[in-house]
């Protein structure tokens, strides 16, 4: 719509669309655009704005993604995803932005909610507690370490096994492991060192990249596994090329089992409102079960985090999570399909025929019901 009324894209950024809405809205005073371009658009976003004498922030319906408020000693206002950016700046927590509202700060009025738009029932992202948050933050009202750690809890409630010693997969599986350590009265060791110059591997484009990627990241403490019964306590399972290559680098360490536990549901859907996964068939739960996931990865044995005890931990507010990427069931449907697959053409993510890819996304059957499609495969899944 936006193109064929003129507007040129110069990136494949998402937030360029909403700049072309505002650009293109006639509506005064300029905040108002912002409030405009909102009102077109459908999924997750969270946004601030600075204009010259106005600081805009903006939050989308359902809530999905955080954004906070704070306040420095100065009275400046400050806004950020994670409440512990508020902490480096020596900004006091204030408030959550409410999904749907936009706040307009400015020096004359100071801190405004102009326009609160409808909105459903939130949908707050549960992987930002699982995976996303750091573990010092207060997400969506609950602290992301106390999350963690009742996940690791409850794993060694309803899947214990006999071992030595639990080790993490640094960083986002650590709080879940002193969890799992501490509910099975195991010792907690450091038995994966990870070097902090590397990024996060199940997002990167090649699987080539991915398994060099693990081999930068993590090193295997001999002196922790050697002769041990080893539980090893990961955030999530992706594709599962991860989990493998750290299963095989525990046992060239010299331990004598490994057990994976993982701090959260198998992961059989994409996602659509703003978390780069891969498309529902590079996910290794979607195609596989348990078992298979287990053989698939070479541990002695493999348990995830019960979806029920999941939301069972969240007690009452967990109608207001999404669980999209665990069951299938959307709450805003993607109108056309589209999975990005950059690594299944770029053989290192560097080289290869860029007009294969279209600008790296692929088209999707515009006839697919993705609602049809998935629900099956949730109720497969038994979660």
């Amino acid at each position: 719509m936006l193109e064929d009324n003129g507007s040129i894209f110069n990136t494949s950024s998402d937030t360029e669309v909403v700049l072309h809405l505002i650009a293109i809205s006639k509506a005064r005073p300029f905040f108002l655009r912002i409030v405009e371009a909102c009102e077109k658009l459908e999924g997750a976003y969270s946004m601030v704005f600075v204009t010259e004498d106005k600081l805009v922030a903006v939050r989308d319906p359902h809530g999905f993604r955080p954004l906070v408020m704070g306040r420095r000693s100065n009275g400046a206002v400050v806004f950020a995803s994670e409440t512990c950016a508020l902490d480096l700046i020596e900004a006091t927590y204030e408030r959550e932005v409410y999904p749907g509202e936009v706040l307009v700060v400015d020096k004359k009025d100071g801190v405004q909610s102009v326009c609160l738009m409808p909105h459903p029932e939130p949908k707050q992202c549960i992987f930002e507690h699982i995976y996303f948050a750091l573990p010092n933050s207060v997400v969506f009202g609950r602290s992301v370490y106390e999350s963690r750690h009742a996940f690791g809890e409850i794993l060694a409630t309803e899947a214990p096994v006999d071992c030595d010693v639990v080790i993490a997969v640094p960083d986002s599986g650590v709080v879940a492991a002193l969890g799992y350590a501490a509910k099975a009265g195991v010792p907690f060791q450091q038995g994966l060192i990870r070097s902090h110059y590397v990024g996060r591997t199940f997002i990167e484009p090649s699987q080539k990249i991915r398994d060099f990627g693990v081999k930068l990241k993590l090193s295997p403490v001999r002196s922790v596994l050697e002769g041990k019964r080893v539980v090893v306590v990961d955030d999530s399972i992706v594709r599962g090329t991860t989990s493998s290559k750290i299963v095989r680098l525990i046992k060239e360490a010299g331990a004598k089992e490994v057990h994976m536990r993982i701090a959260s549901p198998p992961i059989i859907g994409s996602c659509y409102y703003g978390v780069d996964t891969p498309s529902s068939e590079e996910l290794i739960s979607n195609r596989m079960s348990v078992e298979e996931i287990r053989e698939f990865i070479g541990c002695d044995s493999l348990a995830f985090l019960p979806f029920g005890s999941l939301k069972k931990m969240l007690g009452s507010e967990s109608p207001n999570f999404c669980y999209a990427c665990f069951s299938g069931k959307y709450p805003v449907m993607p109108r056309e399909v589209k999975v990005k697959r950059v690594g299944d053409f770029l053989d290192d993510g560097l080289n290869g025929p860029m007009d294969s890819i279209d600008g790296g996304w692929i088209q999707g059957p515009r006839d697919l019901n993705v609602e049809k499609e998935i629900d099956p495969l949730y109720q497969k899944s038994n979660i």
